[in-house]
């Protein structure tokens, strides 16, 4: 019992950190909770190396454990890939898309809580447009995908739209699009056109 207090407590500080720097920089952060025990978030844009800092402040200000994916090469490094797994980060090997995804969503599936971050442009350089995981992840799953952006000319972090995919990619696209409508990343310039990598590229 006591651990667990100890536990709670250092959650409740890390939060109300969390929050207080966000505010002393001007962020605004709209939450308004996870719909169920399993899912997926999607990050966009990602232009900057910021986008990992304010969204880490995100996570901690709204308390709530969210694993995310990182290159499997930074885990070569000891320090490094010990202090990513403190802090749920999930290794991925991209060349092995299909096979990563099946691992994905086992791992996802044998927890009774799993919310999983992913950013689909997979690089800060602008792409022809997003990697495909996510999507097939949704399929795979069942679970929701939740559309978060970080917006750096409004200061303004927000998770509040969750959809199912359907598996009509030009419907879902539609919605996705509507989601992200004139939310800007730190480069504009260096935004992922919001379609799936056209085959060839």
């Amino acid at each position: 019992m006591g651990h667990q207090t100890t536990s709670n407590c250092n959650q409740n500080r890390a939060s109300y950190l969390a929050k207080k720097v966000l505010h002393m920089l001007g962020w605004t952060l709209d939450f308004a909770g996870l719909p169920t025990s399993h899912g997926i978030i999607v990050v966009y844009p990602h232009t900057s190396n910021w986008d990992f800092c304010l969204g880490m402040l995100a996570r901690w200000s709204i308390g709530i454990q969210i694993y995310f994916l990182v290159k499997d090469s930074l885990f070569k490094y000891p320090l490094l890939g010990g202090w990513l797994r403190s802090i749920k980060g999930q290794s991925v090997n991209r060349d092995s898309p299909h096979g990563y995804v099946a691992f994905l969503a086992s791992q996802m599936q044998s927890q009774s809580n799993f919310w999983l971050a992913i950013t689909p442009e997979g690089t800060r350089k602008k792409t022809p447009g997003w990697k495909s995981g996510f999507y097939h992840l949704a399929k795979e799953t069942g679970y929701p995908v939740g559309f978060a952006y970080i917006d750096y000319p409004r200061k303004s972090i927000q998770l509040r739209t969750f959809l199912y995919m359907t598996g009509d990619i030009d419907q879902d696209f539609s919605l996705i699009r509507e989601v992200y409508d004139g939310k800007l990343g730190l480069y504009p310039e260096k935004m992922s056109p919001i379609q799936f990598i056209p085959r060839g590229k």
